[in-house]
């Protein structure tokens, strides 16, 4: 008989366990990680009741590809974008409860008397929540519909990018062994530079790539491109000094800007689903029970630490991000476990050789626990709630209320900080690519040119110039923020400090050609050339450079938008405010009785106290439409109501027309709230007065004043001063309204 090699062997052990316990756990309805953890255990080398595994090296190098898919997968769902996009309520959340419990993890495991080294990654370990879990959780008790769970989803996207600089920082302390705040410091900067350097140029070539090739990508020539770019990337974050994991994230968070990303999305899923089982099966089969039964104190504490202060620190940094206190709670304990990233930064831990043998089983026993917990935890925010209201001093409970609502006031921004923030963003993204530039030239062109000494200095300059020309044109010349800037510019107080920037910058675009300069020639040559090329290229090249820099940056904004101009948006919404009405989706099925009536027959804000703000119907979209349009099928509306209100509705209309609810979180229709000051351009105008219906594309569906909120006023109410209105409506048309 032929002999089969223990490899493929391994793989069938590892796959028909995997399948057998997977069932059986669908069956019980419990989460499917879970079940490859169990066959991991089952069939390790710690457990001898059925066929082991034979060469467990082979299936860790299995394990690491596993990794690279998984992270591949999650950036395909992350998207830079969606991190602009999640607001400070979720990037306040996040950071505030990782930084918590990645202090509480590391006092808590020199408490217990680990090393260094072990307890910084159980900090890692137990600050990341699980967002398979989380979400099949929100499935399973139809959650997705309430506002809080917009709020967890944010900070999910901001705990996806941290867990990937974590893996990078915690690999560059294990790899020196030392926690220098130097040392540190030029990691962090580097992985910065890296990741604009990524950005930028994947932004600016994989969009236009993939539009001119889309003829040309069936379904299989896209999962082969995909998956060589992923690895490709993962060659070039390793040869940088980064991981292969973060590589993978990187490729696909740029991959999902582009046009491809659903289909990329989808054919790269059975790939990541069979290596992310053999991952998690993998990490089973590291778990020894006997050092989890010697442990069994530690996953107690460490599965009570997670479970409250996971609930507790995300509450509170929901409450200061201007949350109520109900759905703070309900974001907090929804996020009371511990899940893939986790098991990844435990492995991490294991492949360095710089945890010891009891961290990884302690990881996965308090994964498993909290994951079995958390649709309990979910179900317990109301009651917790109810109790916390009760506990806290009225006084307490009516200072959160002002803080929340104060905390939600969009006022019209400082043009100062409008023109500082343009100001950094032009000096950070150009002086990057300037950097980026000067070490291509300086490291590899140079070393190749055809002739040497002064000659070949003299060529690469020449060259390396050209190259930087367009950038530092943007650097020293882009207009700031031009309407911020103009009203600055008009108070003569103001002028010296903007003519203060505008030196600054063509100071650091001198620096910059100096250092180029500076590689190739004395210290005294290099400025002087320096200062004389700025200015003769200012004078003779300005409408070239001027003209190229145009190009250049007009070419990046398409690429970066083009997945939303090519494709219309059918998404739900892309931030759920903290207010008690929000925006829900639902898809109008073919046997609903809402077809064909006018909007002003069907009555929806008196028989549900909702609003309608959105109808998509194929690639067209009616915003806040008039009460004569008519509901077709497959039409997808947005609704604007209360948790309770949209529940209703949605029940009403499943149990009768069988519509169902979309999750998405991407989309251009937005819940605003806009706080009326002396400048409000409609101050003393009544609400039809102001027409800003037609205005913006937005629909006032509530007002807040003198502490009373009004729901759906009427068309001659008139806007008093320290109103704050809700409007639903296009973002960038009601961000207008208020510059």
């Amino acid at each position: 008989m032929q002999h089969v090699p223990h490899l493929i062997t391994d793989l069938a052990l590892i796959l028909c366990s995997a399948g057998v316990v997977t069932l059986l756990f669908k069956r019980l309805n419990q989460p499917v990680v879970l079940g490859y953890i169990i066959a991991g255990l089952l069939v390790g080398p710690n457990f001898q009741l059925f066929p082991s595994i034979v060469e467990i090296e082979s299936i860790k190098i299995w394990a690491e590809i596993g990794i690279i898919f998984l992270l591949f997968s999650l950036g395909l769902e992350f998207s830079f974008k969606k991190l602009v996009k999640v607001g400070n309520t979720a990037l306040i959340t996040g950071l505030f409860e990782i930084s918590v419990m990645l202090t509480i993890g590391y006092y808590l495991g020199k408490w217990m008397g680990w090393n260094t080294m072990n307890s910084l990654f159980l900090g890692g370990i137990i600050s990341i929540s699980s967002t398979t879990i989380i979400f099949r959780a929100f499935d399973e008790l139809n959650l997705k519909p309430r506002k809080f769970a917009g709020i967890v989803i944010g900070v999910l996207i901001v705990e996806d990018l941290v867990a990937v600089l974590l893996m990078v920082v915690l690999s560059t302390v294990a790899a020196t062994n030392s926690i220098e705040g130097s040392a540190m410091l030029f990691v962090i900067l580097k992985l910065i530079f890296f990741l604009i350097l990524w950005f930028i140029g994947g932004i600016f070539l994989l969009p236009t790539f993939f539009k001119k090739a889309q003829q040309l990508l069936s379904q299989e020539t896209l999962l082969i491109v995909s998956i060589g770019l992923c690895l490709g990337m993962v060659l070039l974050a390793a040869q940088a000094g980064f991981s292969a994991a973060l590589g993978a994230f990187i490729m696909g968070s740029l991959l999902a800007e582009t046009t491809q990303a659903e289909r990329i999305e989808h054919a790269i899923k059975p790939v990541k689903d069979l290596f992310g089982a053999v991952f998690f099966v993998s990490v089973g089969m590291l778990i020894n029970p006997e050092i989890l039964l010697e442990y069994k104190w530690p996953v107690l504490i460490l599965t009570l630490t997670v479970m409250i202060g996971k609930t507790v620190n995300v509450s509170i940094g929901a409450l200061l991000s201007g949350q109520p206190l109900k759905q703070s709670i309900q974001a907090g304990t929804s996020m009371a476990q511990i899940g893939e990233f986790s098991f990844i930064i435990a492995t991490l831990g294991v492949s360095l050789k710089v945890t010891a043998d009891f961290l990884y089983p302690i990881a996965v026993g308090v994964s498993v626990i909290t994951t079995f917990a958390t649709p309990y935890m979910i179900q317990f925010a109301d009651p917790l709630y109810h109790f916390t209201e009760r506990l806290l001093p009225r006084k307490w409970n009516e200072n959160l209320n002002k803080y929340s609502k104060g905390a939600q006031h969009i006022n019209t921004e400082s043009h100062w900080r409008n023109v500082l923030q343009s100001f950094f963003q032009i000096v950070l993204v150009n002086g990057v690519i300037l950097i980026a530039i000067i070490l291509l030239f300086k490291n590899i062109v140079e070393p190749a040119m055809w002739v040497g000494g002064t000659v070949g200095n003299i060529v690469t300059a020449v060259f390396a110039l050209s190259s930087m020309g367009p950038f530092l044109w943007m650097l020293t010349t882009k207009k700031i923020n031009k309407p911020s800037y103009t009203q600055l510019w008009l108070s003569k107080y103001n002028r010296g400090p903007i003519i203060v920037l505008e030196i600054i910058r063509v100071l650091i675009g001198v620096v910059f050609v100096g250092f180029l300069l500076l590689q190739f020639f004395s210290a005294y040559t290099a400025l002087l050339l320096a200062f004389i090329i700025m200015v003769v290229s200012g004078i003779v090249f300005s409408r070239k450079l001027h003209a190229f820099s145009v190009r250049i940056e007009n070419r990046f904004l398409h690429n970066l938008n083009l997945r939303e101009t090519t494709k219309p948006i059918n998404n739900k919404v892309d931030n759920l405010l903290p207010w008690d009405a929000h925006l829900a989706y639902f898809d109008i099925d073919i046997d609903s009785t809402l077809i064909g009536k006018p909007l002003v027959d069907l009555s929806l804000r008196e028989k549900y106290g909702i609003n309608l703000a959105l109808i998509e119907r194929g690639d067209r979209m009616i915003m806040i439409p008039d009460k004569y349009e008519k509901l077709f099928p497959f039409d997808r509306i947005a609704v604007i109501g209360t948790d309770e209100q949209i529940l209703t509705f949605k029940n009403t209309i499943e149990a009768a027309n069988k519509a169902q609810i979309f999750d998405d979180t991407k989309g251009e229709i937005t819940l605003t709230q806009i706080h009326v000051h002396p400048g409000f351009p409609f101050l003393g105008q009544t609400i039809r007065e102001s027409e800003l219906r037609d205005k913006v594309k937005g629909l006032i569906v509530g007002i807040e004043r003198n502490g009373q909120r009004i729901l759906n006023p009427d068309s001659n109410l008139t806007f008093e001063l320290n109103d704050a209105l809700w409007i639903a409506g296009d973002r960038k048309k009601v961000k207008q309204l208020l510059t």
